[in-house]
């Protein structure tokens, strides 16, 4: 058998299902299409939902894919062996209604034997234990001996997932040879052990499961089948395990090198080695569709597995930032496949480096806190730290657990585990209600999921702002109707509709539908699956029945200062990419007719000047009157115009591009201007983080413009009126009444001091003796923050060497300031812990530097026991 690499061996597969006329799509990315249930994609059949459900079309009835899938649900055995990891690729193909059992084993049977060339004899088929179907087509077609066939029940061989289409499998095992077995004399396919792997699952969905175990038979009967790749290839490759195939391996022994480390040699190692080998693979397949760091759903799984590899690294002993180059290896090793981690790289990199930076400086941070609460645990004579300690390091600062754990065990102590897998639960069970209840593969319920498949919009807006079509469908919120009447709401569908809906960052058009006997308020406009628009509304006189012939208005005056706002953001990113570089990537947009937000990539927030330039790019772009031109395109031809796209969308065989003069280009199916003249002037209003690596621009042109002009040129009036000055003087006015403010206060702050002074008197005969070291400890009423630091340095003047410690009540509150001098800390006084200890006395808090530090407390009656506590504290610090 012939040892083929992965990325041959994807080809095969791929090139072998054409030849069986399957259409050979893309990996979807692996961010969800209209999928609230998934976080990630984790299968091949996910992203091919709504063809199985019947919501959308497929563009074919036979399909296959090599899709990339990330599950995380055992990331903590990640490493720890060398059958876990995140990342993996998943071979399939699908039919939708067309073929079933008979072809789709042969087919099994033909690509595992001929095309690959694994020994016929080494396999071994598995169906359901009542699918006699499937049984015969493996013994009477294929020729496999009853004795190599084994039935399983529905654990191991029935797919389901609670209510709607499920069906039985039929999977295929490989026998690797017994150096991979357990040894016992029973071992066969089904055992735990590495000898029987499967490699191959076909799921016959042919019934219909009520949710109470009643199943039906499905008229349109379908094929899911999937293969592990990286499985595939360990057999192909005859290697242990996934980290030992060629592109793999590739990868694993890089990181040996950069660790200076041998694989095979000490199991500590390999868990940190395949750690950070399947990590690096994740991060940078996720990075490459557009997901980012942040500390919530799928940004916070990228974010969580960079952590994992940068403290696998610091085990492995790799000093400073290294993931980058490994990031290198995996776009090496798999563009082939995927290009688009080659047109992503240097964005890629930009992540991951500024992401490495960032815990790096985290594990500092973490490390010091830990430090902190060993010693609290020594005083309170504890060995274990609490589970909310633990778990407050990890998810507020991202320090790893298992590295607090580490930590601890080497100095004898440890977590309270279940404290910490109750802080656990409570986030988990906060995070669950993000995504809501689910039904059969995963989607919310709607009423539109009930619409035939074969309903679909056409939308005619580019050219028209009103149109006359036919009513096809009407819902209410819960039902499909034939009629709805004045005052209900709904939605209405038509076959063609000049109304666009939201999507691209423009939001939906609004306007009227009007028929002979009603009329139709259209509030949001929709974009739903399978090319259906629906218009949700309600009905503001008379009734719309379904076969009614309407008239469809949208309104033009949003629709027109929509399309000056959208057209400004086509603008505005070419002039970020042009002031900033060419790593500006869109990250998210939102343009209505008030206002526009532009989302992209970078990773500090602009200066002042960076922001003017773009400005003023943008605005000599308006002032060119550049001409706007839509054309649609094969997306092949459209990349190799230079056009951009927007990062993790998903798009067809056919592409719409916007070009604005030689300026910008880029993909989109938003409405436009005919000349960038129309947009008349632009305004950044607002530049602001929205999370790692992500800022955002918020800005205003046209009408929008004019008014926000308006209203600053009133609250101008207003403030200059507020001083009795005009307008035109109002900064000379304002620089004067500054001047005169801070020679006031300077001369409050002089008074008040001076008061504090004499309020005080001389306090000389308080000053005691602490362990060889001077304290005064007294109290002052009345006096502020400010006030008490001013004489707290007045006091140590006159101390020469020790430690002053003043409370003073104010406005039924109390202040405390501890001050030391050099001589003092050099002793082992610490103003910051001394305050930290005293404040309870007076019900508050605090703490500061050894030589300076204050606290605030709602309790003046323990004024005088902290003072005396004071003493007290200074002695031990000094002993």
């Amino acid at each position: 058998m012939q040892k083929y690499g992965v990325n041959e061996l994807r080809r095969m597969f791929l090139e072998f299902f054409e030849s069986k006329d399957h259409l050979a799509m893309k990996s979807f990315s692996l961010v969800p299409h209209n999928d609230k249930s998934l976080l990630l994609i984790n299968s091949g059949m996910a992203p091919l939902k709504p063809y199985f459900t019947g919501q959308e079309i497929p563009p074919r009835k036979r399909v296959t894919t090599c899709q990339k899938c990330i599950r995380t649900g055992d990331i903590e055995n990640v490493g720890k062996t060398a059958r876990h990891g995140t990342f993996f690729e998943m071979l399939g193909n699908f039919s939708f209604g067309d073929y079933f059992k008979k072809e789709s084993i042969a087919w099994t049977w033909e690509f595992l034997t001929e095309v690959v060339g694994l020994d016929p004899d080494r396999l071994y088929p598995s169906v359901y234990l009542e699918d006699d179907e499937a049984w015969e087509i493996w013994n009477k077609q294929i020729g496999i001996p009853a004795d190599r066939i084994f039935r399983f029940g529905k654990e191991d061989n029935f797919w389901e997932h609670g209510s709607g289409p499920c069906g039985p499998c039929s999977e295929v095992y490989y026998d690797r040879g017994e150096e991979y077995g357990c040894g016992k004399p029973d071992c066969t396919v089904g055992c735990d052990c590495d000898r029987y792997m499967e490699i191959w699952n076909n799921v016959f969905t042919q019934f219909d499961n009520d949710g109470h175990n009643h199943y039906t038979e499905l008229e349109q009967k379908n094929i899911d089948t999937g293969m592990g790749l990286e499985r595939l290839a360990c057999v192909v490759q005859d290697v242990d395990s996934m980290f030992d195939v060629d592109t793999i391996r590739d990868l694993r022994e890089h990181v040996c090198r950069i660790a200076g480390k041998e694989y095979g040699k000490e199991y500590k190692t390999d868990v940190s080695v395949r750690v950070i080998t399947d990590h690096i693979r994740s991060v940078t397949f996720m990075i490459s569709d557009g997901i980012l760091p942040s500390n919530s759903g799928r940004g916070y799984v990228l974010r969580r597995l960079l952590r994992r590899a940068c403290r696998h690294g610091r085990l492995l002993g790799i000093e400073g930032e290294f993931l980058v180059q490994l990031a290198q290896t995996v776009i090496d090793g798999s563009k082939d496949g995927y290009p688009e981690l080659e047109e992503k790289k240097d964005f890629i990199f930009k992540v991951i480096t500024k992401e490495e930076e960032q815990f790096n400086r985290t594990i500092d941070q973490g490390l010091s806190i830990l430090e902190g609460l060993e010693e609290k645990m020594e005083k309170e004579h504890t060995k274990v730290l609490s589970g909310t300690e633990a778990f407050r390091l990890y998810d507020t600062y991202g320090f790893p657990v298992d590295l607090t754990r580490e930590i601890l065990e080497e100095k004898g102590m440890k977590i309270d585990e279940e404290g910490f897998e109750k802080a656990m639960e409570e986030q988990r069970e906060t995070a669950k209600g993000t995504f809501g209840e689910t039904n059969y593969m995963g989607a919310d319920v709607t009423i539109y999921e009930s619409i035939d498949p074969s309903v679909t919009s056409t939308f005619v807006g580019y050219e028209h702002l009103s149109w006359e079509s036919d009513i096809i469908v009407l819902t209410t919120d819960d039902a499909i109707v034939d009629a709805l009447s004045d005052g209900e709401k709904g939605t209405v569908f038509v076959k063609e509709t000049p109304f666009y809906a939201t999507s691209g960052g423009q939001e939906a058009d609004r306007g009227f539908i009007h028929t002979k006997d009603g009329v139709f308020e259209v509030e949001d406009t929709i974009k739903l699956l399978g090319g259906k628009i629906g218009h949700v509304g309600h009905v503001v006189s008379g009734m719309l029945k379904v076969g009614d012939h309407v008239s469809l208005e949208i309104d033009q005056e949003k629709r027109a200062l929509s399309a000056r706002n959208h057209s400004a953001t086509h603008l505005l990113q070419q002039a970020l990419r042009t002031v900033l570089g060419t790593h500006v990537e869109q990250a998210g947009s939102s343009v209505n007719e008030n206002r526009l937000r532009f989302d992209f990539t970078h990773f500090s927030a602009l200066t002042k000047e960076e922001i003017k330039e773009v400005e003023r790019i943008v605005n000599e772009q308006i002032m060119n009157a550049l001409p706007v031109k839509a054309e649609n395109m094969p997306i092949e031809e459209a990349k190799k115009t230079g056009a951009a796209a927007l990062f993790g969308e998903k798009y067809g065989d056919i592409v719409r591009v916007v070009s604005m003069g030689e300026f910008s280009k880029e993909f989109c199916g938003g409405t436009h201007v005919d000349n960038t003249g129309v947009i008349t002037a632009f305004k950044i209003i607002s530049e602001t983080g929205v999370s790692a690596g992500v800022r955002r621009i918020e800005a205003l042109t046209s009408k929008g413009l004019l008014k926000y002009y308006d209203e600053m040129e009133e609250k101008l009036e207003q403030a200059a009126k507020l001083v009795k000055a005009s307008p035109d003087h109002l900064a000379e006015k304002i620089s004067h009444l500054l001047a005169e403010n801070k020679e006031l206060h300077s001369e409050v702050e002089s008074l008040k001091s001076k008061l504090a002074q004499e309020s005080m008197g001389d306090v000389t005969d308080q000053v005691k003796e602490v362990a060889g070291m001077k304290l005064l400890a007294v109290r002052t009423d009345g006096v502020d923050m400010n006030g008490l630091r001013d004489l707290g340095d007045q006091m140590k003047e006159k101390l020469g060497e020790g430690v002053v410690v003043i409370a003073s009540q104010i406005d039924g509150k109390v202040n405390l300031m501890a001050t030391a001098t050099e001589g003092a800390v050099k002793a082992g006084a610490h103003a910051g812990n001394l305050i930290k200890a005293i404040a309870s006395f007076v019900g508050g808090g605090g703490g500061g530097r050894p030589n300076m530090a204050q606290a605030g407390g709602k309790n003046p009656d323990g004024i005088a026991e902290a003072l005396e506590k004071a003493e007290e504290v200074l002695a031990e610090q000094i002993s």
